[in-house]
């Protein structure tokens, strides 16, 4: 049985070394871009969650600011709505002092590559420090970082990847857990449209979870087994003797055509419960990226229950994308 040691907030293994730990000025992050998990190494992955803890650890206080990003620039540009997360990195660069600038930008105004080509000439004409962009077609973003003088991070692009969302998974499984190498990860829903179930395969992965993937087979991709996850088509067998329990939500604005018979027999058979998470095990976290649709993917009875982390990851959320900004800011010219 391991033997855990608290830490502030944070449960560490026993022997677990607090010197080895990076900190706010040792922690070299190698990248000038976060464009997804999967160009990221073990430890890459290890030292932005260690730095995020700092920060949990800041934003509980009263006096909440660095100085990190005085003097830089941030722009948020949201090619798609997300109250959640544009408001998490709006908070976290105006914690570390950047000058933060939100750009929304409708769908509609922006069509394909010259038009995006176009929109990374005209944000390099402000000269920008960082910035965070959303958007709908999968590489988008990466298309804007190689265009683009500044630091980018990829806050959601379609269906591909949303690594400081798995960034964030990673730490609130880690604060409550202890770890996460060993455990078992199931991973439920709309596996086929969801960039959060891609990043999180990989992090945990990466870490040394095991995971599942749990849907009906019209929500997975085709080429699922290539991840290397454990496939269910039953809530049964996929939630039996699981460590966390990741719901998400079913996006029928992806959605061309019929993929589940309706909402109601969804949640049926797909809906978390009650009477599902009992096939977990009886310490089994619970977990969603939100927005939530209640009595769709989650009963609300679960989602606002004493096993669920759902509050928790948006606290972490704030801390981890301040993590993300803090490191890349240490590769900006001048730094």
């Amino acid at each position: 049985m391991q033997v855990l040691a608290i830490v502030g907030a944070y449960l560490y293994p026993a022997d677990f070394d607090m010197t080895s730990k990076p900190t706010a000025t040792s922690f070299t992050f190698p990248h000038r871009h976060l464009l997804g998990i999967e160009g990221l190494s073990a430890e890459d992955i290890t030292g932005l969650l260690d730095l995020s803890e700092e920060f949990v650890v800041l934003n509980r206080e009263v006096e909440k600011k660095r100085a990190t990003l005085r003097g830089r620039t941030q722009i948020n540009l949201f090619f798609e709505a997300s109250t959640r997360t544009q408001s998490s990195f709006e908070l976290a660069g105006k914690r570390l002092g950047a000058d933060v600038m939100n750009m929304s930008v409708s769908t509609s105004s922006v069509k394909k590559g010259e038009t995006l080509i176009d929109t990374a000439a005209t944000l390099n004409a402000m000269h920008p420090d960082v910035l965070i962009v959303r958007h709908s077609a999968s590489g988008a973003v990466e298309l804007l970082a190689r265009k683009i003088d500044c630091s980018v991070v990829n806050a959601g692009d379609g269906a591909h990847e949303h690594p400081t969302q798995a960034l964030l998974d990673a730490l609130t499984i880690r604060r409550n857990k202890g770890r996460i190498e060993g455990l078992t990860v199931a991973i439920c829903g709309d596996i086929l449209h969801s960039r959060v179930a891609r990043s999180n395969i990989l992090l945990l992965h990466r870490l040394g979870a095991q995971v599942r993937v749990v849907g009906p087979s019209t929500l997975l991709p085709r080429d699922i087994d290539r991840f290397g996850v454990d496939v269910h088509r039953d809530m049964k067998s996929g939630l039996d003797g699981v460590d966390i329990v990741m719901m998400l939500r079913l996006q029928r604005e992806r959605m061309n055509g019929s993929f589940v018979p309706s909402v109601k027999e969804y949640f049926h058979y797909w809906g978390l419960d009650e009477a599902k998470l009992r096939y977990a095990k009886p310490d089994a976290l619970v977990m969603h990226p939100g927005p939530m649709n209640r009595g769709v993917e989650i009963d609300s009875a679960v989602a606002d229950g004493a096993q669920s982390l759902i509050r928790e990851q948006v606290e972490m959320g704030v801390a981890v994308r301040m993590a993300v900004l803090d490191a890349l800011s240490r590769n900006l010219p001048n730094a």
